[in-house]
């Protein structure tokens, strides 16, 4: 079967719709929970109260959960209820990798946070300068969406590497650093100033295997129906790929997959559940299965070993 080239993630194109708010510590799992014992909590007029934040920070919330397809129409989503639910995967976030999950989510087609779906999927310099990075968002607008003021791309821009890179602005580098879950990934830190920064290419320290293969698996599912081998170099350099969503190289994609059919094997008792291997000399990822219920199963077997 021929595999299809997916497009570029589906955005419902949205800037600056998280009040200027990164996801707090906190704030994911206090929206969910109040949003599953009311869906209207966002709309009442003591939501301040109830999740003890001001109005804007209400507002940026429900957004991130959202965006984050915790929540749909305000109510939890099937996803929501897996990982934050009270009997869920990780109700409290205390995995570190279940941050990288969220992280895949977000970027996940389809995906409502179109600036951070441009910085990850078609923004490809490895290090770059705020200004550079401004002026190819810049390019992206005009093409995509020319009505959005230069002040939203700002915001967004600025959301995006206090979420997962140092404060690019000193005065407050302190306290934002501090309240920042997703910085904890080390994708983006600063490279020497204030004002330029540097993507971390390869494996990293709090990115499980199974988390790495989860998203193979999701990626490939969104191809044409009944693909069970895919080309290594769409889950390294396509649009939507774990390879630009993770950042990853060639070798911690490898290593992922190796690692994860052993497991998968051992589990089956068979030698050929997933995997990589050569197909007139190009490596292909393979696997036996469905792969959306095989990428749920990798991870209810990943956090019941937790």
């Amino acid at each position: 079967m021929t595999v299809s080239t997916p497009q570029a993630p589906t955005m419902r194109q949205a800037f600056a719709r998280h009040e200027t708010f990164h996801p707090r510590f906190g704030w994911l799992k206090k929206g969910f929970d109040q949003a599953a014992q009311d869906p209207t909590i966002f709309l009442r007029d003591d939501a301040t109260v109830r999740l003890g934040v001001g109005k804007n920070m209400v507002r940026s919330i429900r957004y991130w959960c959202t965006a984050f397809k915790l929540l749909e129409e305000d109510r939890p989503t099937a996803f929501g209820k897996q990982l934050l639910g009270s009997s869920g995967w990780d109700p409290y976030l205390e995995d570190p990798a279940s941050l990288w999950l969220l992280h895949w989510k977000l970027l996940e087609d389809p995906c409502s946070v179109t600036t951070w779906a441009f910085v990850f999927n078609q923004f490809r310099s490895v290090e770059f300068t705020i200004d550079e990075l401004f002026n190819q968002l810049c390019d992206y607008r005009d093409r995509e969406a020319a009505r959005v003021a230069d002040s939203s791309l700002r915001k967004d821009m600025n959301c995006l590497l206090r979420m997962y890179g140092s404060q690019p602005f000193k005065a407050s580098a302190s306290e934002e650093s501090l309240d920042c879950p997703f910085a904890d990934l080390g994708l983006i830190r600063s490279a020497g100033n204030a004002r330029s920064y540097t993507f971390r290419i390869g494996s990293k320290p709090t990115l499980t295997a199974e988390m790495v293969v989860y998203a193979c698996l999701r990626y490939v599912g969104q191809l044409a129906e009944g693909v069970q081998n895919v080309p290594v170099g769409k889950l390294l350099y396509d649009r939507g790929s774990p390879g630009l969503v993770f950042r990853l190289t060639e070798s911690a994609l490898y290593e992922a997959i190796e690692h994860c059919s052993r497991f998968a094997n051992e589990t089956v008792g068979t030698t050929d559940t997933l995997g990589i291997t050569d197909v007139a000399g190009k490596l292909e990822f393979f696997f036996q299965g469905q792969p959306l219920p095989m990428a749920e199963d990798i991870l209810n077997r990943y956090y019941a070993a937790r």
